[in-house]
């Protein structure tokens, strides 16, 4: 797809069907290669479409953060979903995950004794019916626990009546230059020593999970058995900067619409103004990021505000300033921000829309 399609109304949210099947075809080509098993993170799309896509690659299922999501996915016809999150389960949580755990395999994450007692109390007798795996923290420091505590997260779930199957991380600080392959040497390092804690404490460690889209094609196979990258069905400005992806990979970009520009002066920069702000391009802009976005077919461009409606674009000396009217395709930095903020996504092939694609999972954030 080289340019924004006629029946477009900017801003709109594009999907190029062949980078996408594409991205999705080498991504499980990879991962299987290395004998690992594919659990897509489907958060970052939220598309039931493009989760039977990933199935029919070869993914084993599905991965989402948040119940809601695992009902929209479900309700799709999924049959095995990890909802990969410390999850701290109240009663009516409780009854959402036992009628789930009724019409597909559901796996949860816990990182504490508190959280795990919780979720047995409010399974009841279906406690059993769900698997638990304890989350590590591999050196993100978000959520998850040492390797050496994660014993003693085990023994309180199992004893109280969960089925712990597992464990698994999340390499997020992955996401920064140069950090990649140091994130996911400590990713292999830590499942590595959990896991060979719990096995010789006679839990039996089945699922050994990890992965992010910086480090998939760089996760070891010496411990992880699966891998849960999310964002390389789409691409985004940040796994260019990180250098995870080229301009050939970028399967979602934002359809914008030059509605100012300005040569500039000694006081103000060379810039356009584009009709997509941060209501569908998303607010992320990490601090080693050179913009809010980058703009498809013109690299040196740079998003450097962002307003609700506005995006400003600073545009590099010796390049033709785009005209008034003129479409341009903007590529978010964090696609997983900008899929929930629309209802639906158009699919395009060979410069046409062959189909729009509900957003299902879109706000279901509990």
């Amino acid at each position: 797809m080289t340019s924004v399609p006629e029946d477009i109304n900017t801003p709109e949210i594009m999907i190029d069907r062949e980078v996408l099947g594409r991205n999705i075809e080498r991504m499980a080509a990879a991962v299987q290669s290395k004998g690992l098993k594919l659990r897509p993170h489907v958060k970052s799309h939220k598309v039931p479409e493009i989760a039977a896509l990933q199935l029919a690659a070869g993914a084993v299922g599905l991965t989402v953060a948040t119940i809601g999501e695992a009902e929209v996915f479900v309700g799709r016809g999924a049959t095995d979903i990890f909802i990969a999150y410390p999850l701290w389960v109240n009663p009516r949580q409780g009854q959402r995950l036992r009628l789930l755990s009724t019409r597909a395999r559901i796996a949860v994450g816990t990182d504490s004794v508190e959280a795990a007692q919780a979720l047995a109390a409010n399974l009841g007798d279906a406690a059993n019916d769900i698997e638990v795996l304890v989350e590590i923290d591999s050196g993100h420091h978000r959520s998850g626990v040492s390797p050496a505590r994660a014993l003693q997260v085990a023994r309180a779930a199992a004893g109280a009546g969960l089925r712990v199957t597992g464990i698994f991380t999340f390499p997020g600080h992955s996401y920064a230059p140069g950090m990649p392959l140091k994130a996911a040497e400590q990713e292999q390092q830590a499942l590595g020593e959990a896991s060979e804690l719990l096995a010789s404490s006679g839990f039996h460690v089945a699922r050994v999970s990890g992965g992010s889209t910086p480090t998939a094609f760089l996760t070891g196979t010496s411990s992880i058995t699966e891998v849960r990258p999310g964002v390389y069905v789409f691409g985004d400005a940040q796994q260019l900067e990180l250098e995870r992806c080229t301009m050939e990979d970028i399967a979602l970009t934002i359809a914008a619409t030059v509605v100012s520009r300005h040569e500039g002066d000694d006081l103000t920069p060379r810039r356009v103004i584009l009709d997509a702000g941060s209501k569908i391009i998303g607010g992320d802009r990490p601090a080693w990021a050179t913009g809010f976005g980058r703009v498809m077919n013109h690299p040196r461009a740079r998003i450097t505000a962002l307003s609700e409606h506005h995006a400003t674009v600073v545009w590099p000396d010796g390049s033709d300033l785009p005209s008034l009217g003129e479409l341009l395709r903007v590529i978010p930095n964090h696609v997983c921000v900008a899929i929930n903020l629309v209802d639906e996504i158009a699919l395009v092939s060979n410069g046409q829309v062959v189909d729009r694609w509900r957003v299902a999972a879109r706000g279901r954030n509990n």
